[in-house]
């Protein structure tokens, strides 16, 4: 492994738009720091943004390499207990209406010569 610091968030970024993202772990608007695991062809980089401290550019062995220092870096971000949730679930939802000729389903449109008195 090899780390180099970094002062440039544009030098990252353009690393971080060349290459096949992974994962990313934290955020920078919540947490002040952010991972990118990401690889470009057979490298593997952490590409680690932080507002407090020192940004740098970590260069992995070899992809083994790489997801040890991710569940690392979960862990230390406090991310290792959260699964992701599918709260929209399409297969249980039918998107096609019931009747096609009726597009405001339960909605009555009146006219304005219509109009109740109240």
């Amino acid at each position: 492994m090899e780390q180099i610091e970094v002062i440039s968030w544009k030098a990252m970024d353009a690393l971080k738009q060349a290459a096949h993202i992974l994962e990313i772990v934290g955020d920078l608007d919540t947490n002040e720091q952010m991972a990118v695991f990401c690889s470009i062809e057979e490298d593997f980089f952490e590409l680690y943004y932080s507002e407090l401290e020192t940004n740098y550019i970590r260069h992995f062995e070899d992809e083994e390499e790489l997801y040890k220092y991710l569940d690392l870096r979960k862990n230390e971000f406090g991310e290792e207990d959260y699964d992701t949730v599918d709260y929209y679930d399409e297969e249980e939802e039918d998107f096609e209406e019931a009747d096609a000729d009726d597009e405001y389903g339960d909605y009555k449109i009146k006219d304005e010569d219509e109009d109740e008195d109240y």
